[in-house]
């Protein structure tokens, strides 16, 4: 809840102060039973634990990555599951996001669309994955920096206004107090959403899914991409409000001879050319129902050379690859090591 339902929730007999008090224990000081916000009466501590509850995830089970990275699989309160990812990283940890079951989005070297879509997450189970993997893992308490990105189940942008209020809560000073400069959205480019976030006061940053040079291979690997051309996609990242720190990004995944060739990699440039942007290259990460295959690291380096020679471009390195927990891997399978 944001500050103004939980004032709803207390009613008018309680003084304003009182939500701002609930409000910092459970996101700044990560308060999880609310019969432990000391900074309440008693009484109203017991009413409050008599009428409602936090509402985190149930963790149903973890997987551990050679790498370090853990996959969260969720339970949510219909019994439905979801999964989240944490990669540390030095002093850097990085927790990916769920924004729905499943995905409505049918790219065809994805995992997470062979679920489809079951529904969409509430502001409050996308928050709570957050708070779940660090009070599980100690996130923060020493001064780490922690990065969130909307990249695991799911269109962000087709959950909009649930992704917004959660963005609001994780970077609200008074609240979980995130950077803006640390939370990431990643879209397949669902243009009407796109203008709608660009005037959001307060949002992520925006990822946008590419993955083709051209409209023809786009509408093949991203059939959602029929009712949003690529044309009118760059229109849209063209008008797009960047802040003065801010740069798009575009995610590139490379499926081996289908869109990985030098030719690609040109017009990857010409279509970005006027635009204020870096680009993230990804190695297909593989699945036994994906029909592609993964490029040699040296089709990989040369694609970068291409691209790079005229914006920046980095090779994203695929994390928990061994349980299932990369870039487009998200099944909900029970595979890896528990």
């Amino acid at each position: 809840m944001n500050l103004i339902e939980l004032k709803e929730i207390l009613g008018p007999e309680q003084p304003d102060y009182r939500a701002k008090q609930i409000y910092q224990a459970l996101y700044r000081s990560k308060t999880y039973q609310l019969g432990h916000i000391t900074t309440i009466p008693m009484r109203v501590r017991q009413d409050l634990e008599t009428r409602h509850e936090i509402g985190l995830p149930e963790v149903a089970q973890v997987f551990h990555s050679s790498d370090g990275t853990k996959r969260y699989l969720l339970r949510l309160e219909d019994g439905r599951t979801v999964e989240t990812v944490l990669m540390p990283e030095g002093d850097r940890d990085t927790i990916c996001i769920s924004s729905q079951v499943g995905c409505p989005v049918d790219c065809k070297f994805c995992m997470t669309a062979l679920l489809g879509l079951e529904r969409n997450l509430t502001a409050g189970e996308m928050v709570g994955q957050v708070l779940l993997v660090e009070r599980d893992n100690g996130l923060r308490r020493d001064g780490g920096r922690l990065n969130i990105v909307m990249m695991g189940q799911g269109e962000p942008l087709l959950n909009l206004a649930n992704v917004v209020k959660a963005t609001r809560i994780l970077l609200d000073p008074e609240g979980i107090a995130l950077s803006p400069r640390r939370i990431t959205l990643s879209t397949a480019g669902i243009v009407p959403m796109i203008e709608e976030l660009g005037r959001q006061a307060v949002r992520p940053k925006l990822a946008v899914s590419l993955n083709a040079s051209t409209e023809e291979m786009r509408r093949e690997l991203m059939p959602i991409t029929r009712k949003y051309h690529l044309k009118d996609l760059m229109v849209a990242c063209k008008a797009y409000p960047l802040r003065p720190w801010e740069k798009l990004t575009f995610e590139y995944v490379l499926l081996r001879g289908v869109n990985d060739s030098d030719a690609d990699a040109r017009r990857v440039v010409r279509l970005l050319a006027h635009l204020n942007c870096k680009v993230n290259l990804i190695a297909l990460n593989p699945g036994p129902e994906i029909p592609y295959q993964t490029p040699a690291p040296e089709r990989v380096a040369g694609f970068q050379q291409i691209v790079r020679r005229s914006l920046p471009c980095f090779v994203r390195k695929p994390r928990g690859l061994d349980i299932y927990a990369a870039c487009g891997q998200l099944k909900r399978a029970s595979g890896g090591s528990g």
